[in-house]
């Protein structure tokens, strides 16, 4: 029985690539499926000359497209001598998640994927009048909405939601946002690197959805200027001690001095163009200052309610952009409180 593998890696920019191999029998072991390559001049990944990028399959899912037994490869880029290529990060991450400290504490992610609809031949969102000069109503009726005067796409939520479920994705909800077009889903919780890998492939699935509606996704942060929300990736966090420990409030408070000390750092690799994101309105906190408060939406990391009231739960880091690397999120995240 031939089967079909969409084997899907990362380019130089962290989006999504595919191309598939047919395979002669069906393969469920990750180790079982072969290593395959791809013109990497073509992805701004390789030098014509030297042009081959080998792809390592990491994952496997069901492929919510082909169905059957067909299935989606998610893939670490090497190099020729089998290092890694200089674009993955997930190798990085990996050897994080894979020190004994971060192993012993399971740390869990929640990651809430925000993004914008727009037009396939206009450059708007969905739902917005084609002259600029007379723009939607203002931010009020459009989150968590209902009616054709207040929401837009839809379908483009639901084939996406029933695609991730069909993939065996841990995608745990999904709900209109603040702006006219822009729409949320949550994966998680998670454990470890398995978080980064579903999210990629559920944006995999987002954009294949939108390619087959003819319509396009946008990850940016902050995609229409002016008195809008932008779009982020709220990265909810908990370790073993953090979600059990009758301390575990104690301890999460206790790791706001170290994102404050790294809030440089972690401000220089949450996202391309946060900064337009990051202004202080918009529920979102300064771009330069570390904050952090107890069911406050302007702070940098928000400690829910439940979590101060329970002392032990978990944070949610608010500063991600939209377009983030969850690799390098999810790892510095651990790496800056547990090592």
């Amino acid at each position: 029985m031939k089967i079909c593998a969409a084997y899907i890696w990362l380019d130089n920019e962290q989006k999504p690539r595919s191309k598939t191999m047919v395979l002669s029998e069906e393969i469920k072991e990750v180790e079982k499926l072969p290593i395959w390559n791809f013109d990497g001049s073509s992805t701004g990944q390789a030098s014509g000359e030297n042009s081959e990028v080998l792809l390592k399959p990491v994952a496997i899912y069901p492929d919510p497209f082909r169905k059957n037994n067909n299935i989606l490869v998610l893939c670490e880029c090497l190099n020729p001598d089998m290092t890694p290529h200089k674009t993955n990060t997930r190798h990085i991450a990996k050897e994080i998640f894979d020190n004994d400290i971060v192993k012993k504490e399971k740390p869990w992610y929640g990651l809430e994927q925000e993004y914008v609809l727009l037009y396939y031949d206009f450059d708007r969102p969905i739902g917005w009048p084609p002259n600029c000069n007379f723009l939607p109503q203002p931010q009020k009726n459009y989150y968590c909405s209902l009616g054709v005067e207040n929401v837009c796409g839809r379908e483009v939520v639901e084939l996406h939601l029933k695609c991730c479920l069909d993939a065996k994705l841990t995608i745990s909800g999904i709900n209109a946002e603040v702006m006219l077009g822009q729409w949320e889903y949550q994966i998680g919780p998670v454990e470890s690197i398995d978080a980064a890998d579903q999210l990629v492939i559920s944006r995999y699935l987002l954009i294949r959805v939108c390619e087959q509606l003819k319509l396009r996704v946008t990850f940016e942060p902050k995609p229409v200027l002016g008195d809008w929300n932008g779009s982020g990736c709220h990265t909810n966090f908990s370790t073993k001690s953090m979600r059990e420990n009758d301390d575990g409030l104690k301890i999460i408070i206790d790791s706001m001095e170290k994102l404050k000390n790294n809030h440089t750092l972690h401000m220089e690799n949450y996202g391309k163009d946060n900064n337009l994101r990051m202004t202080g309105k918009h529920e979102t906190a300064s771009y330069e200052k570390f904050t952090y408060g107890v069911a406050n939406r302007g702070c940098s990391v928000r400690i829910p309610r439940e979590t101060n009231k329970n002392g032990k739960g978990y944070l949610e880091d608010r500063r991600p952009a939209s377009n983030m690397d969850p690799y390098t999120v999810t790892s510095l995240l651990v790496k800056t409180i547990l090592l």
